[in-house]
């Protein structure tokens, strides 16, 4: 564990540092949720698995967004894995806009979270609790329910959108 206030190295690119983590090809997701009246959606690539047993997941939200006080209310969230052709939305969801919803039919899953059409996967969580990551929050959800497609995912590897197809290594056996 780094002790609270450790420095950071002497020289550290914080560009060079985002462009290194990069390399590290993420799905894209869109996790919606809705408390008091509104409703939010965000593009996050910081999700991930957590625990099995429980089910639980995690991912962060920065902690400028206006987006926060909504999901810190809302009693459950939604994770919709976007597929291979929802760049559209993924843009939608990644820019400031009135209504990101526009033009979507969404239906509400558990504790009204919103789930997207046409994802590869859904997975609707309750909050579990939110945690303090630096510069963002640590937003964990216990898994509640899940739906998968045969949609191929959306990835996001070096700064632009890619597509995931079997590694032709495996696809010969």
């Amino acid at each position: 564990m780094v002790p609270q206030g450790f420095p950071v190295a002497e020289g550290f690119d914080p560009r060079a540092f985002r462009a290194a983590l990069g390399c590290f090809a993420t799905g894209v997701t869109v996790i919606t949720a809705q408390a008091n009246d509104c409703r939010v959606g965000v593009t996050a690539n910081s999700f991930n698995s957590l625990s099995m047993d429980p089910p639980l997941i995690l991912w962060s939200l920065a902690k400028s967004s206006s987006s926060y006080a909504t999901f810190e209310a809302a009693s459950h969230f939604a994770v919709n894995i976007l597929a291979h052709d929802q760049i559209a939305v993924s843009n939608q969801f990644a820019r400031p806009s009135d209504d990101k919803f526009a033009g979507l039919e969404v239906e509400e899953g558990m504790g009204r979270c919103l789930l997207l059409p046409d994802t590869s996967a859904t997975i609707q969580c309750a909050q579990e609790s939110i945690v303090d990551g630096g510069d963002h929050w640590i937003l964990i959800g216990r898994v509640t329910a899940f739906e998968t497609s045969e949609h191929p995912p959306l990835l996001y590897h070096r700064g632009a959108y890619s597509l995931a197809r079997p590694h032709p290594q495996v696809a010969a056996k």
